[in-house]
């Protein structure tokens, strides 16, 4: 990997891994747009000072927008949760070796 590609990758996961990030981005993901207060619902345990930083941090990143009803996930947003697709198929798995692992 080079190092741009290092340090477009680290720029990333600096976003994505501040608290909450890709669980808003995550709540998002069927594309209907959800109000500030649906989304909190939606991600549960949020409060809505870490929720307001999370949407700014996500739209200044280009991945979030606000629109007519709702926030929703850019373009750019939704490319990334596509990529991020496979993340159910395994999260099931490793959630099953780790019940293996405990028995």
């Amino acid at each position: 990997m080079s190092p741009k590609e290092n340090t477009a990758i680290g720029q990333l996961l600096s976003l994505l891994e501040s608290r909450y990030a890709i669980r808003v981005l995550w709540a998002l993901k069927d594309g209907h747009p959800q109000t500030f207060r649906l989304l909190q619902d939606s991600i549960g345990g949020i409060t809505p000072n870490t929720m307001n930083t999370r949407i700014k941090e996500l739209r200044q990143a280009g991945l979030l927008d606000h629109a007519s009803h709702g926030y929703v996930v850019t373009p750019l947003g939704a490319d990334l949760l596509k990529r991020m697709a496979e993340l159910p198929t395994f999260a099931t798995k490793w959630v099953n070796s780790q019940a293996k692992k405990a028995v």
